[in-house]
């Protein structure tokens, strides 16, 4: 049979599971093996010493998802939230740990520390293990759980797999859309320069001196000068801000290149490459409802509009990796290069009653956006062995590239006042401004709000470590290891409005409001410039930031099997950490500084694990342990950010500090046999100092900027239940002869209170110290937490060849995305999403290939945010999603 499937279920009636031999996945982690040495051989969530999920790369093809994040949400407690972003138990992305190869990665994303597991195509992945019980081997940020991945190293036989796939999605392709120009290369995902930094732009950044301080307009006698009406010139360019209607948006399309070969350059010794590379273009139509209303009486609805979205998402993967074999020996060099772009064009139409006329205002704001996110990373990885196999070595250094860039993010308002006369003579001008959308520019109307912003981020990060392991006793492990991480990030943001105003000269008797008739493009043109004062504001008083964390980590840490039925897996980790957000000399426009971070913390973290096998088949497991989690760089500088999926600015809180867990879970197993088992758990967390994300202060029900502040304590707790099983179909005889029906189901209750010990009490936001019960309720949820996550698959797998057919269904309940700052919280409600996948193999023209067919949300679940208290409901991020059916097609040569 294919040794590629390898399907989970590989039971037969009347094998016991302990006599069953299992391939172990190809797992890197610091301290080397997740198993024991004599426990080799077994089912690797059994026979580790730790509770732990491990997906094969049959495993993540069964789920037919095309990223690691989807095959992710599989996993039993595991959700995805947003764009990638994976909570475990309930617990957001700052409390889930992301490794490659066992090194960190850094993030392009500034609202995640993690890299979005949604970036990673599942081709270039050999494993994906899950740990939701903390040891001494991993870093001390370790609050849900760790998610390592690792990649393909040296291949078993030479091969060479293309694969393409188009999608139709009902809600997208087909249909009509929003685009803008922006370059000839934006469908490949890069740049060819026309958004590029304008020169005057770039002779300011570089100058280092505020705004204000720079001449409004040149001179006769330097007319080339750098001035605010030459910058004001340039950041309005008409292919980067004009909305275009697409009369028909493309279907998605996605295409795969993967090989791999080996060479014996010795007697044993096996040198192995394997390269990857993958496009995939996506479309998306979103209609989004954001509504805002007073306070005190949500069915008095102030502001309510239709913001209709397509966003164009091109990723662009590489990986290049040479291993070495040589005896039980493995070293390993990986590269990999992940290149993510959205493109967005917005049209938001609606009204609000607060502004213009006694009826209120009909407002109109476009909006044009570039977002690109990059990875660059190298790995290199030894895995030695020596003393007769006594002793393993793990070596592991890696240096890693992250970057975002956001130039011309550029956001217009049309507004329609209604304020007109009928009052004779006629106010024509009144009328004309009244009756017509029209775009302000003179800097004191109420519906100026004409802003283009640059953001640009870096980070690198250099990490390291060690450890070796003795297991001269069969039965017994001891580990020792150090790890090193260095991780600097400078974020860079900037926020401008243009400004026209009448000049002082006699000869132009011309209204500037009028100018707000044309489309974006052509208001600042040469002739503006001409004949008015065309100035610009740069609202960011500190547009860069540096940002640094640097840690130190020992530990120590046993397994050892004292008795055939009891695993002890004992350590503790030592880590001593330094996180710094700071503001370089000369980049700031004021001289009130604003407020730094400097933490400096270290820190004892206890780990244990007891494994008691009571029959042959039932195993329980009792783990307690100390962690932490650190602020994110994002969660602590102080600028705004816009997030596309979330439709909201985010802003950061220097004061955060670090939170504290307390771990401990209970967890019986039983074996039916092969992999087929049922996992019963109990989970504890007391949590000192968790962060939330809060709405920010008097921003009302419809702004919803977002920060973030150290709620007093929180506990969260929960059970856990997993039931995978399969049924041999042979004696159906036939089609089924060879078939198995399988049945994989996990459901995870949670249980979070936040708690006030003290409610005279204050917190540290970014606008001020505020009272506790303002922002945070006592016995209220943490941000992010469904009380139920579910997860059932039912199908039929094929043992001979890949033919697999299998229904997925995923549930979560409400959860609360944004804290209330003295109104109700954001709530998003999940809900279930039905999927179908099948695949099957066949022979064509000579070659193997493999067909699939996907159908992803069945039913058309659509996206809920929302507002509600006892008065009504508002919406503010709703809208609909569409079914998608996905066609693929991949030959092997």
């Amino acid at each position: 049979r294919d040794e590629t499937q390898d399907p989970l279920l590989e039971a037969v009636d009347g094998v016991e599971g302990s006599e069953q031999e299992f391939d172990q996945p190809e797992v890197s982690v610091p301290g080397g093996g997740i198993i024991v040495t004599g426990r080799r051989g077994r089912n690797p969530e059994r026979a580790s010493t730790q509770v732990l999920n491990v997906l094969s790369e049959a495993d993540i093809a069964r789920t037919g998802d095309g990223d690691i994040a989807g095959a992710l949400s599989r996993v039993s407690g595991l959700s995805v939230v947003g764009d990638g972003r994976v909570f475990v138990r309930g617990l957001g992305d700052r409390y889930s740990l992301a490794l490659l190869n066992g090194l960190p990665l850094p993030s392009p994303e500034p609202l995640s520390r993690v890299v979005p597991l949604d970036i990673f195509p599942t081709n270039v992945i050999a494993s994906s293990l899950v740990q939701k019980t903390y040891s001494a081997n991993y870093p001390g940020e370790f609050g849900g759980g760790v998610i390592n991945l690792t990649t393909r190293a040296v291949p078993t036989e030479d091969f060479l797999k293309i694969s393409f796939s188009g999608e139709y999605d009902s809600e997208t392709t087909f249909e009509n859309g929003l685009t803008y120009f922006g370059s000839r290369l934006d469908g490949l995902g890069f740049d060819n320069g026309n958004r590029d930094i304008p020169s005057f732009l770039q002779q300011y950044f570089d100058s280092g001196v505020p705004l204000d301080q720079i001449p409004l307009d040149a001179t006769v006698d330097d007319p080339n000068a750098l001035t605010r009406e030459a910058i004001a010139g340039q950041i309005m360019p008409l292919n980067l801000v004009t909305l275009q209607r697409d009369d028909s948006l493309p279907a998605n399309f996605s295409a795969n290149l993967t090989g791999g070969l080996s060479f014996e350059v010795g007697d044993g010794t096996y040198f192995g490459i394997i390269a990857t590379a993958g496009y995939q273009n996506q479309w998306q139509n979103r209609s989004v409802r954001n509504q805002r209303a007073s306070i005190d009486d949500f069915s008095f609805i102030t502001e309510d509009s239709t913001n209709f979205i397509t966003d164009q998402n091109v990723l662009v993967n590489g990986m290049l990796s040479f291993g070495l074999d040589f005896g039980e020996n493995t070293i390993r060099w990986t590269n990999l290069y992940i290149r993510d772009t959205l493109k967005t064009a917005r049209l938001s139409e609606g009204f609000d009653v607060t502004l213009g006329s006694q009826d209120g205002a009909d407002l109109r704001r476009q909006r044009t956006a570039w977002f690109e996110r990059q990875l660059i990373d190298t790995q290199l990885v030894g895995e030695f062995e020596f003393g007769d196999g006594a002793f393993e070595l793990d070596t592991r250094i890696g240096y890693a590239r992250t970057d975002r860039e956001a130039p011309f993010n550029t956001q217009i308002l049309y507004a329609r006042s209604n304020d007109t006369t009928t009052d004779e003579p006629a106010d024509t001008l009144r009328n004309t401004l009244g009756s017509n959308f029209i775009a302000y520019f003179d800097g004191d109307n109420e519906f100026f709000d004409q802003t283009v912003s640059f953001d640009d981020l870096t980070e690198e990060n250099y990490a390291g470590g060690i450890d070796l392991t003795w297991s001269g006793i069969d039965t017994f492990d001891i580990t020792v290891g150090y790890a090193y991480s260095d991780t600097d990030r400078r974020s860079e943001s900037r926020i401008f409005s243009p400004l026209i105003r009448p000049d002082n000269r006699t000869d132009v008797d011309f209204e500037p409001a009028l100018l707000g008739l044309r489309r974006p493009g052509d208001i600042i043109n040469g002739a503006t410039i001409a004949g008015f004062n065309v100035d610009v504001l740069d609202f960011v008083d500190f547009p860069v930031f540096d940002a640094m964390l640097e840690v130190h980590g020992a530990y120590g840490q046993v397994r050892w099997v004292p008795t055939d039925t009891i695993t002890v897996d004992l350590g503790v980790r030592y880590e001593d950490a330094t996180q710094t957000v700071s503001l370089p000399e000369g980049t700031g426009q004021s001289s009130t500084r604003p407020v730094e971070t400097n933490l400096a913390n270290d820190y004892f973290l206890p780990g244990g694990t007891i494994t008691w096998e009571v029959i042959p088949d039932l195993q329980l497991r009792f783990s307690a342990s100390k962690t932490i989690a650190r602020p994110q760089f994002r969660e602590l500088i102080d600028q705004i950010y816009f997030d596309p999926v979330s439709n909201r600015d985010f802003r950061g809180n220097a004061q955060l500090i670090d939170s504290e867990f307390l771990n401990l879970e209970a967890r019986a197993e039983y074996y039916f046999g092969g992999r087929s088992r049922f996992n019963l758990s109990g989970f504890y967390k007391d949590i000192d100092n968790p962060i939330e994300a809060i709405i920010l202060g008097g921003s009302g029900t419809g702004d919803l900027t977002t920060t973030f502040a150290n709620a007093p304590e929180a506990t969260l707790y929960g059970a856990e239940v997993e039931f995978v099983y399969g049924i041999d179909l042979a004696d159906l005889g036939g089609f089924f002869e060879t078939k198995q029906l399988m049945m994989i189901a996990n459901y995870t209750y949670t249980q979070s209170e936040l708690g006030i010990p003290d409610p005279n009490a204050l917190v540290p936001t970014v606008v001020g110290d505020v009272p506790v019960q303002i922002v945070f309720e006592e016995n209220d949820p943490l941000v992010g937490q469904s009380d139920h996550v579910g997860n059932f698959q039912i199908g039929f797998e094929d043992l001979e060849k890949t033919q697999q057919a299998f229904f997925l269904f995923n549930y979560a309940s409400e959860r609360v995305t944004t804290r209330g700052f003295a109104t109700p919280d954001v709530l998003e409600d999940p809900g279930l999403m039905v999927d179908f996948v099948v695949r099957s193999d066949l022979d064509a023209w000579g070659l193997p290939m493999q067909l699939s067919l996907e159908v992803r949300n069945i039913f058309g679940r659509d996206n809920f945010e929302f507002l509600e208290n006892e008065t009504g409901r508002i919406e503010v991020n709703s809208f609909e999603l569409g079914t998608r059916f996905q066609l693929g097609i991949s030959a092997e040569f």
